[in-house]
């Protein structure tokens, strides 16, 4: 065979694939990617990042937090005079028993903390009092409380149990701190509502990341736990607007906070994660859309 037809079949095979459509292409690449850049920084910055020397001013960033802890407690407590909020506390099955429950302010209950952070979460939110952010996306980020105490109460139960130290309430400002960081500079640019999207998604995203920290999660298991929030099912805003406006939305962020602690507990256990959950390029996810530009 000679050299000038090894050339043309060359140059045939050139002339074939610069006129194909490479977006007819019915395959796609099966090689996992590395995870999206968004949710690296998302998972650095609840493992690295410190409050005391980095923060601009770590001073009012603690006390910050405590006056939001007790400003929210304040709102969860204030809610337990109205029976259609305590009507959804409790436990899922009537007189279930949870060995080292996490407990809910106010209340006899000692829940699991997926069940903790949903009544949590919705004795918070119920009268619409606790802290607002107002950018691009709106939300209050005080509603991530509750998969916190939930998380950082049951870590701390079992702790004792087992004869060691509880979590401080110093881990449980850090996450406030760090959850409100994330779900509101992720709100500066990004308007889930001008979609139909509600909210809480940024509450579910940002629970995700810092209680998998408190749960010592790898920083390969945190970036996990962040993608399935991603590829979670979101909620709409349907239930905020008349004519369907209702008391869904007093308890939607229990059920975004709730939601971020039960993800985080099946990535523990090992279930895999989806790297490309912001970027995959078949336009099938829910944020293809979206621009994410994180600033942490």
């Amino acid at each position: 065979m000679s050299n000038n037809h090894l050339d043309n079949r060359s140059n045939t095979a050139n002339v074939d694939i610069a006129n194909s459509n490479t977006n007819d292409a019915t395959v796609e690449s099966n090689v996992r990617p590395e995870y999206d850049n968004e949710i690296q920084k998302i998972a650095d910055y609840v493992l690295n990042y410190s409050i005391d020397e980095q923060s601009p001013n770590p001073t009012d960033a603690w006390n910050t937090a405590r006056h939001c802890l007790m400003d929210t407690l304040g709102c969860g407590l204030l809610a337990l005079r109205f029976p259609e909020c305590t009507k959804h506390l409790g436990p899922d099955c009537p007189d279930q028993i949870t060995p080292h429950g996490a407990r809910v302010p106010g209340t006899s209950y000692r829940l699991d903390p997926i069940k903790a952070a949903f009544d949590i979460g919705c004795m918070v939110r119920w009268l619409d009092y606790n802290d607002t952010w107002l950018a691009a996306e709106w939300g209050h980020p005080s509603d991530n409380l509750g998969g916190i105490l939930a998380v950082a109460d049951y870590i701390s139960q079992k702790n004792i149990s087992q004869g060691q130290a509880p979590l401080t309430m110093r881990a449980v400002l850090e996450a406030m701190i760090m959850a409100h960081e994330i779900q509101g500079v992720l709100a500066l640019e990004n308007s889930f509502n001008r979609v139909g999207l509600d909210h809480v998604f940024l509450v579910k995203l940002a629970s995700t990341a810092v209680v998998a920290k408190l749960y010592q999660l790898s920083r390969e298991r945190i970036m996990a736990a962040i993608s399935q929030a991603i590829v979670d099912g979101q909620a709409l805003r349907t239930y905020r607007h008349a004519p369907n406006a209702g008391s869904r939305k007093s308890w939607a962020a229990g059920d975004a906070t709730s939601r971020a602690v039960r993800l985080v507990d099946i990535t523990a256990r090992g279930e895999m994660g989806i790297p490309g959950a912001l970027t995959h390029r078949s336009g099938d996810s829910m944020m293809c859309y979206l621009a994410i530009p994180i600033r942490i």
